[in-house]
């Protein structure tokens, strides 16, 4: 079917698939305005037509600890704040809930926005209440931001999935809910990777051969996803990409995430992860170059965490400047071929097996 799929997207049909922003948290707790943009925001709507964006996965992020009782509805605010997104664009961008209406995103049609779940708390412990969320037009789930009911995570004590997580697995893969492993601890994502019956992916997740942070997959880690078929979107978060930058903030990505930190606090942290030097550019390729070198060229695409980084690369302020990265691209002599992979086709071939 893959390959069906991908000989049918010409040259033409270019454009971005961009598999993780946080923009949804902007918007429904600071006012940010989506459809007009302006502000401390990343992703916008004007900023996504300038760049050509045609595909965007909008995370909701909900965490138990943040709403504790809460966590389903919290999760339905951020799917009906996206929903008002996508309305006020008066057609521009729609809620994609099915592979036809990503396939004609990349026909010129409405952008297509993709809801996904961010850590699966709001499911209340019990796989069996994704069956709701899909029905709400969840299309993408990362299993675990920190460890929970369903499984491990890369900041947390390194377990595989429960019990309860591998019935999620199977059901995710019944109703055509992508299984997205980011953020999931090591011996969880080998254990999605012996489980798992249709291709998956990490939706914003780098190399740690190059930067050693935990949220990026080791090289074995890389060969097995593209084995399986998945895609690895590459995140311009300078902590994932260069280690330096990583060296610096994990102290202060650390305290930030503290039990008990304040708002203050956390601005103030904020703050100082701002005035470190910002990474250039060509950390994102050398990322991307790794990739294509460890698991092949079909195994890596765009997942830009933006709105959920604190920072970005040098001269990438917004996802309105996502063409600068074709340059980058084109400049390590990458084919044209290869670069479109990148910026849209994988992770449209990988959505095209999965999503109903």
């Amino acid at each position: 079917m893959s390959g069906t799929v991908s000989s049918a997207i010409e040259p033409a049909s270019r454009g971005f698939f961009d598999a993780h922003c946080d923009t949804v948290l902007k918007v429904l707790d600071d006012g940010a305005d989506f459809v007009r943009g302006g502000g401390e925001v990343h992703v916008t709507f004007p900023a996504m037509k300038e760049a050509g964006i045609r595909a965007q996965i909008f995370a909701c992020f909900v965490l138990s600890e943040r709403h504790p009782g809460e966590e389903a509805k919290r999760a339905e605010a951020m799917i009906e704040a996206i929903e008002g997104m996508a309305a006020g664009t008066q057609g521009g961008m729609i809620v994609a809930r099915s592979r036809e209406a990503l396939s004609a995103a990349f026909a010129d049609g409405p952008i297509a926005a993709i809801l996904g779940l961010e850590g699966a708390d709001p499911l209340e412990g019990k796989a069996e209440n994704l069956r709701r969320f899909a029905d709400l037009g969840v299309r993408d789930l990362i299993f675990a931001w920190k460890d929970n009911p369903f499984s491990g995570t890369a900041f947390g004590e390194d377990t595989p999935l429960t019990r309860e997580g591998e019935r999620l697995l199977g059901l995710a893969g019944e109703l055509g809910v992508m299984i997205d492993v980011s953020h999931l601890s090591d011996r969880a994502f080998d254990h999605v990777s012996r489980m798992a019956t249709r291709p998956f992916i990490a939706s914003h997740s780098n190399c740690r051969e190059l930067c050693p942070s935990s949220r990026n997959l080791t090289d074995p880690m890389i060969r097995r996803l593209a084995e399986r078929g998945g895609v690895m979107g590459t995140n311009l978060g300078p902590h994932f990409l260069d280690p330096e930058f990583h060296k610096k903030s994990m102290a202060l990505f650390t305290a930030a995430q503290g039990p008990g930190v304040s708002e203050k606090e956390r601005k103030q942290l904020r703050s100082e992860a701002m005035s470190i030097p910002r990474s250039s550019v060509d950390w994102v390729v050398r990322h991307v170059l790794h990739a294509i070198d460890v698991g092949g060229e079909d195994c890596v695409g765009l997942g830009g965490d933006l709105d959920g980084v604190l920072t970005l690369p040098a001269g990438i302020e917004t996802v309105a400047d996502y063409p600068s990265l074709l340059t980058a691209l084109r400049g390590a002599q990458l084919s044209e071929r290869q670069i479109e992979k990148v910026c849209s086709r994988n992770f449209r071939r990988v959505f095209d097996e999965v999503l109903p």
